[in-house]
C-alpha cells in the first residue's frame, strides 16, 4: 500500500462517469456497521447517484493511491423545492431558515474513507476540496447517531458544524443527525 494520496475533483457532468471508480469503495465502507448495506442498498445507491450527478452544483472529490479509490465525497446545491428541511422530525425551523433558492445551501451527500485509510486526514482533505470555491451561505449534511459513527460526528463538530435536528429522509430510512455549518 502506497502512502501517497492524490485528490481529483469532478464538477457537473464530469462527476457522473466516475461512479465506476468509487462504487467498490462505497460497497466496502457501507457494509460496515452501522450501515450494513447489502447488494440491494448498493443498487439503490447507484440509481440515486445517477440522478444526483445531474443536480446543479454537483461536485465529486476522489482520494486515490494509484488506481485505488480510498475515499470520496460529493454534494450539490439544495433546490428551491427541496424536502431536506421537511425531513426534520423533532424541530420545525422557521421559514427563513428552510428557504432555499438553489444556491443558498450546499449539501454533502457522501463523505467516506475506507477503514484502513482512516485517521490520516483524508476525510478532512476531501471535505476541504469539496467545499473549495462553493458559493453558498451554508453547508449541511447528515450523520448516523449510532456509536459507530461517533468519529465522523466528532470530526463534523470540530469542523464547525452544529446539530439542527433529527432527519428521517425517506420512509424506510434510519434516523440521522442533520448538521449545518456556515460557509461565509
Amino acid at each position: 500500500m502506497t502512502s501517497q494520496v492524490t485528490y481529483a475533483r469532478y464538477d457537473g457532468q464530469d462527476a457522473a462517469p466516475q461512479l465506476d471508480a468509487f462504487v467498490a469503495a462505497y460497497e466496502e465502507i457501507y457494509a460496515e456497521p452501522p450501515y450494513r448495506e447489502g447488494p440491494k442498498d448498493v443498487a439503490g445507491f447507484i440509481e440515486h447517484y445517477a440522478v444526483q450527478a445531474r443536480r446543479p452544483g454537483m461536485r465529486l472529490v476522489l482520494a486515490r493511491t494509484g488506481d485505488e479509490v480510498v475515499g470520496f465525497a460529493y454534494g450539490y446545491y439544495l433546490a428551491p423545492e427541496t424536502h431536506w428541511w421537511a425531513n426534520l422530525q423533532d424541530v420545525k425551523p422557521p421559514a427563513d431558515f428552510t428557504r432555499e433558492d438553489g444556491r443558498r445551501t450546499f449539501v454533502i451527500i457522501e463523505l467516506a474513507v475506507r477503514k484502513t485509510w482512516r485517521r490520516r486526514g483524508i476525510a478532512a482533505a476531501l471535505h476541504a476540496r469539496l467545499l473549495d470555491g462553493v458559493d453558498a451561505e451554508r453547508v449541511t449534511l447528515t450523520v448516523r447517531p449510532e456509536p459507530e459513527a461517533e468519529a465522523a460526528r466528532s470530526a463534523y463538530l470540530a469542523w464547525g458544524y452544529s446539530r439542527v435536528g433529527t432527519s428521517h429522509p425517506w420512509e424506510d430510512a434510519p434516523l440521522y443527525d442533520c448538521m449545518v455549518r456556515p460557509l461565509s
